[in-house]
């Protein structure tokens, strides 16, 4: 099976001040994303992670590379057919309803006329937003905003959703609605690749993280691989006594105390991120 999204080689280059000189926002950056799991990519302000998802998307042409989502070309409608998107800072029409907006969208992304109430009111009642679905737009909080802009992301079932900081400005029950409604997507066998700087709600949704600094990928991996501490050990003891704890493992076994596992503590994805990136361009 093909992955959800194949990124080989890409490098976008843009052409900044009056004499053009070059900034190298992603450089050589290949990576794949598989098809059902959650997928968060992480970086810096100015890593280039919201500039790939634009090249990913094709809002934003690639100086070098390629790109296929769900085994098509990224910048063909076929691809683009069967992907959602949350932008990081969508604006809708004030004047509409919610119920309003996700209709807009289902007809503007296909949905068949015989679907579309059906459609529309199940990507209402996923985002939590049925009963505020007639209100205007305008009287939404911002957490309702990022509720309503999920609804219009998955309205046409998409297979492959992505989420540029969903819960950019969202309190923490807003956030963790929105991380409710990314696993009821993955649970029904979509794929979500999720830019987000909660490192926190990163680490409990994702299944898989990349990070990237200063336009590099510098880790991917399975979340439980990468915050585990290989270098370190568990021990989790039975009837410990103040003798065995102050003894070697050699001596457990003479002070009656019996090492029942041995695991990998883990980091958490903020420590990790600390350790892996040098800071944005703009700092």
């Amino acid at each position: 099976m093909s992955s959800a999204i194949s990124v080989r080689h890409l490098t976008k280059d843009f052409r900044i001040g009056i004499r053009g000189l070059k900034l190298r926002a992603v450089d050589d950056v290949s990576l794949e994303i598989p098809r059902g799991q959650v997928f968060g990519l992480l970086g810096p302000n100015g890593c280039g992670k919201s500039t790939t998802l634009k090249i990913v998307l094709g809002l934003v042409s690639a100086t070098a590379g390629e790109i296929s989502i769900l085994g098509e070309p990224s910048a063909t409608s076929a691809a683009r057919r069967r992907t959602g998107f949350l932008p990081e800072a969508p604006y809708f029409h004030k004047f509409l309803s919610g119920r309003e907006l996700v209709r807009y969208c289902a007809q503007l992304s296909g949905v068949p006329d015989s679907d579309v109430d059906a459609a529309v009111e199940d990507a209402l009642g996923l985002a939590a937003m049925t009963e505020a679905a007639n209100r205007p737009i305008g009287t939404y909080s911002k957490g309702m905003l990022q509720r309503i802009g999920f609804a219009q992301a998955v309205v046409h079932d998409p297979e492959l959703v992505i989420l540029d900081e969903p819960t950019a400005g969202v309190d923490p029950v807003g956030s963790a609605a929105i991380g409710r409604m990314i696993h009821a997507m993955r649970d029904k066998g979509k794929t979500v690749v999720l830019c987000s700087h909660l490192l926190g709600q990163v680490e409990q949704v994702c299944d898989r993280v990349a990070i990237m600094d200063r336009g590099k990928l510098v880790l991917e991996g399975a979340v439980d691989d990468v915050l585990a501490r290989r270098d370190r050990h568990v021990m989790t003891i039975e009837a410990m006594t103040p003798a065995a704890r102050a003894a070697a493992e050699s001596a457990l076994a003479e002070h009656g105390a019996k090492v029942t596992s041995v695991t990998h503590p883990r980091r958490s994805l903020e420590d990790l991120f600390r350790e892996l990136v040098t800071g944005s361009r703009d700092a």
